[in-house]
């Protein structure tokens, strides 16, 4: 009996140690503040990202709150500092009005890191930044537009959601064109990502009767929407079309329409910055410091332009998002 009863006993131990492990595990507690995954294909695989790696399998308890009006970001960060969460996560819906609350979060003792989209305030108010460098992205975009050579330029030009910092880069290396001279802005105007207000945007200049010849749209699923109006009004497009057609995300249908010659480029915006946050967040908790960071606090991820000459099958698997 006596010796049953010891292996009982180590039993119960055991479940005790590993009900003290998993509960040790889940005491990491997030509050994400990020855009809704119907917002893009982008977003949606950044939304999946997050939610993968950000799991109770992996030793977090995440909160997630989505929206693309930074009122309502603002008031679920705030609740999520009310219910006291270790760790802060926001891709911001517009770069301003932050301020106040990352303020609050470092007096709670919440740590507030920013993914995604970068915010307009003091870098002492957040740990770290794990962004794309838009600026860059629009400036790679430009010059390679440049790098056509063509005649003239009129530009159709579908902006994302205004105050965001994709369509603040996106939009910046453009407008220094139109102030240049060098590129003619025949409308520049907002769809807030959205495919269907892409398409009518289009179908105005078209029943205008306005002569254009470059469509930049700020995202895939709008440059989508121009390129509909387009097929619907028999309007040439892509490589041997009248039309130069450009996007951004690199979505996988959105590469294979590059490699049919049917889009003339697409620029990369990668959705997968949640590992770094984790990696950051394990080294905070071993008492570790962030290192790697530039004045900012930035992690930059790496990106690059695809041109539809150029592409390959081989590229659209290893960069592209989604099926």
């Amino acid at each position: 009996m006596k010796k049953y009863a010891r292996i009982l006993l180590a039993m119960v131990l055991a479940m005790v140690m590993t009900l003290t492990a998993v509960s040790a595990l889940a005491e990491i507690t997030v509050g994400i503040v990020n855009n809704p995954p119907s917002e893009s294909g982008y977003r949606e695989a950044n939304v999946k990202d997050f939610e993968n790696v950000f799991s109770a399998e992996n030793g977090y308890s995440a909160k997630t709150y989505y929206s693309l009006k930074n009122d309502e970001q603002l008031a679920a960060a705030r609740q999520f500092i009310t219910d006291g969460v270790d760790y802060l996560l926001i891709s911001a819906a517009e770069t301003t009005g932050w301020d106040a609350v990352l303020r609050d979060a470092q007096e709670a003792g919440i740590t507030v890191f920013l993914f995604d989209r970068m915010i307009d305030c003091d870098p002492a108010l957040y740990a770290a930044a794990v962004v794309s460098d838009m600026a860059q992205e629009g400036e790679t975009a430009v010059n390679w537009l440049l790098s056509l050579g063509l005649e003239e330029y009129k530009v159709v030009h579908i902006q994302g959601a205004m105050g965001s910092d994709a369509q603040l880069g996106r939009t910046g290396a453009l407008d220094a064109q139109f102030e240049a001279g060098t590129m003619t802005k025949v409308v520049q105007q907002t769809a807030t990502w959205d495919e269907a207000g892409a398409k009518q945007i289009v179908e105005s200049v078209i029943n205008s009767g306005e002569d254009f010849n470059v469509i930049y749209a700020e995202n895939d699923g709008m440059a989508r929407g121009a390129v509909a109006a387009l097929d619907e009004a028999g309007i040439t497009h892509g490589v041997n079309g009248k039309v130069v057609v450009m996007g951004f995300d690199c979505n996988k249908w959105a590469l294979r329409e590059l490699l049919a010659g049917s889009w003339n480029y697409d620029g990369q915006c990668s959705p997968f910055q949640a590992q770094v946050i984790s990696d950051m967040i394990q080294t905070l908790e071993a008492d570790g410091e962030i290192e790697g960071l530039n004045e900012l606090k930035q992690i930059i991820s790496v990106e690059k332009g695809f041109d539809a000459r150029e592409i390959t099958e081989e590229d659209i698997a290893a960069y592209g998002l989604g099926e």
